[in-house]
């Protein structure tokens, strides 16, 4: 078996867009944070957020999404995003989140997905994750 994953960490810097007209970050971009480094994260176990195989197209729809914020951010700010496994089960993860400025807490959240087929035309339905994927994930802790 390869490496197995429990943790996720990405920077990223505040961009102008990310800002209201106060210069600090709309409190909808931290979603877009987290989605963003679980991405990454999908992409680093050899899958993306949405893929397909063997004309099976496989999704990840969220099921709940939660953000608690602690301190603003601003224009330029360099952001480090932590995701990690806070539970996996056959069909779902779940996914909490710390956003820092430095040794500042910013924002932390969580993020629950389900594993799906998503083919065009037909009902979306959980199914089992990837054995190849679920492999490579592990509850954090």
């Amino acid at each position: 078996m390869g490496q197995v994953y429990s943790t996720y960490t990405t920077t990223r810097r505040v961009e102008f867009s990310d800002t209201d007209l106060a210069g600090i970050v709309h409190f909808s971009r931290f979603f877009i944070y987290m989605e963003s480094v679980e991405h990454e994260f999908l992409r680093l176990l050899g899958t993306s957020v949405l893929s397909e195989r063997d004309g099976v197209h496989i999704g990840w729809p969220r099921m709940s999404a939660s953000c608690d914020y602690k301190s603003p951010a601003f224009f330029e700010d360099e952001l480090t995003i932590t995701l990690w496994v806070k539970r996996k089960s056959n069909r779902s993860l779940t996914y909490a989140h710390t956003i820092m400025r430095g040794d500042t807490l910013i924002a932390e959240g969580e993020i629950g997905v389900a594993c799906c087929v998503c083919n065009p035309g037909e009902k979306m339905r959980a199914v089992e994750i990837p054995r190849e994927v679920a492999g490579k994930i592990k509850e954090y802790g």
